[in-house]
């Protein structure tokens, strides 16, 4: 239902499988609130259950943020460094150890508004728990969501940069001038 609900839409999955049980997907550009329905559409379509960050507020909404959790939503506090990240980081390897699936999904922007820079809590999951991490766009000019490309961090940042960018920084949001350009600092 829900790839047709996307191909009504005029929306197109592209697909062909995970490389491995546990992954961090990142998803670029996120540019507007149409992102999350249809990241929504394309994950039901692709029939894999995905954990999210979400800010803390929207969790706070009487039965909108039970219903978040349900869809597999974490909050988090962006304004505090609670160490989410190290927690992601040793639940991902903890799933790995024991062959359980588990992807976490994210916009590396971290806000819809323009940023001059990527939020880098994605790259130190990834990397610290030695897992893919998938290049995921929303490209709106396109009305494609592609989920094919992954690739295994070096540790080499600017190597790491250029891999991500050469692939997503092209990609047209639903607001072009609100994508933050593909960056981040270590």
């Amino acid at each position: 239902m829900a790839r047709a609900a996307l191909r009504m839409a005029g929306w197109q999955v592209r697909f062909d499988g995970l490389p491995a049980a546990q992954g961090v997907a990142i998803v670029y550009p996120h540019t507007s609130n149409w992102d999350f329905p249809v990241g929504m559409l394309a994950k039901w379509s692709i029939g894999i259950p995905v954990t999210f960050w979400g800010k803390d507020s929207l969790f706070k909404i009487p039965l909108f943020g039970r219903w978040l959790r349900w869809l597999g939503g974490h909050p988090v506090d962006r304004s505090s460094a609670s160490g989410i990240v190290g927690q992601m980081a040793s639940e991902l390897a903890e799933a790995k150890a024991r062959g359980e699936f588990m992807w976490l999904a994210l916009a590396p922007e971290g806000t819809r508004k323009y940023r001059d820079s990527w939020r880098s809590g994605f790259y130190h999951v990834a990397l610290n728990a030695q897992v893919p991490l998938a290049l995921v766009y929303f490209d709106f000019a396109e009305r494609v969501v592609s989920v094919e490309k992954f690739i295994m961090l070096s540790g080499n940042l600017d190597e790491d940069i250029r891999l991500v960018a050469g692939y997503l920084a092209h990609r047209t949001g639903k607001r072009p001038q609100d994508a933050a350009p593909v960056k981040w600092k270590a």
